[in-house]
């Protein structure tokens, strides 16, 4: 095969990624905005809970059919990636609680410099003038859409600061993982998911009656709310593994930054479907603004020099996997 082929199949494959990741995250948004604001299921660290129970019931499945080929992830590694995962989701619940929401997006934002910074020191990743630039456009053009009453407490900024770093480690983790011990998408999400379910569920139900002041089994479940339930679960499986596809093919940076265009299509996806209440010149600005530096970052982070690394992560012995690929290429495929 050539490489002008290979090159194209990889750009396919990659988009084709994206795409999935976009259309799952807005999706799950608008069906969580939805289950929330008018059925009132306001728990929302026992609902991250039932995702990952429900994305473990799939890769079970998967497993049990054969498409899933036994890995191994040292009990080390899984531990440091369930704290962070799950400090991620509370402290992302907890800072919106006690943040204004301006102040939550900014908290969003600090994501994208605090990946570069992981990449920069555990990486050493060092980054071109263009896509530095590129990343500012970008932040720059969220937050004049996204940003608007900012204001902060202590707690608030604690929390905040515990779901930044959270995040970022997280998300710096899944990209890790999957380099030094071979694992594909699939098969890192079949260590995770059990685990986080686990937890969540049992910590869940504690921390959103501290949040809400309501327990979620007094909550009265009716058709339409359990139907909304249901589909918020089925789209978390695709949001969760394609953010382990998309962070796996790429990197956490890229995906915070890219990721943004999700940040804008639920902004307009929420002006058609519940009102044009805030939509104004200022937003729209804001979006061109992003917009133009996702596509200026897409360039320059693709350049042989946009993003060099300076020095090489060791990996451990390749494991021989079957169906589902080895390569995070075939992840693109799903």
């Amino acid at each position: 095969m050539s490489l002008a082929s290979k090159a194209d199949r990889k750009a396919a494959a990659d988009a084709a990624a994206w795409m999935f990741n976009v259309v799952t995250s807005v999706g799950i948004i608008l069906v969580n905005k939805a289950l929330m604001a008018t059925y009132g299921f306001s728990f929302a660290t026992t609902l991250t809970g039932m995702h990952f129970a429900t994305t473990t019931l799939m890769t079970g499945v998967l497993r049990w059919l054969g498409y899933i080929q036994p890995s191994h992830l040292p009990f080390r590694e899984l531990l440091k990636f369930v704290i962070f995962a799950n400090f991620s989701i509370v402290g992302m619940n907890v800072s919106l609680m006690w943040n204004s929401v301006g102040f939550y997006q900014i908290a969003k934002l600090s994501m994208i410099p605090v990946s570069c910074l992981l990449e920069v020191v555990l990486d050493k990743i060092r980054y071109s003038r263009d896509t530095k630039l590129s990343i500012a456009v970008v932040l720059l053009g969220v937050g004049v859409c996204t940003v608007t009453d900012v204001s902060v407490n202590a707690r608030g900024f604690i929390a905040a600061f515990i779901a930044v770093w959270s995040t970022s480690m997280q998300q710096y983790y899944v990209h890790h993982l999957q380099r030094k011990y071979s694992l594909t998408s699939f098969k890192l999400l079949g260590h995770t998911a059990p685990a986080q379910a686990a937890t969540l569920l049992v910590i869940g139900p504690f921390l959103d009656n501290w949040l809400t002041d309501k327990r979620i089994y007094a909550y009265n479940y009716k058709t339409a709310s359990v139907i909304f339930l249901i589909l918020s679960c089925t789209i978390a499986v695709g949001t969760n593994l394609s953010q382990f596809i998309c962070i796996g093919r790429f990197t956490a940076v890229s995906f915070q930054v890219l990721g943004h265009m999700k940040t804008i299509l639920v902004l307009i996806m929420g002006f058609l479907f519940f009102g044009k209440e805030g939509l104004n010149l200022h937003v729209v600005l804001g979006m061109i603004i992003a917009v133009f530096g996702m596509i200026w970052y897409s360039n320059a982070s693709t350049k042989p020099s946009g993003k060099e690394r300076r020095s090489s992560l060791p990996t451990t012995r390749p494991q021989k996997h079957g169906n589902l690929g080895e390569s995070n290429e075939h992840d693109g495929k799903v």
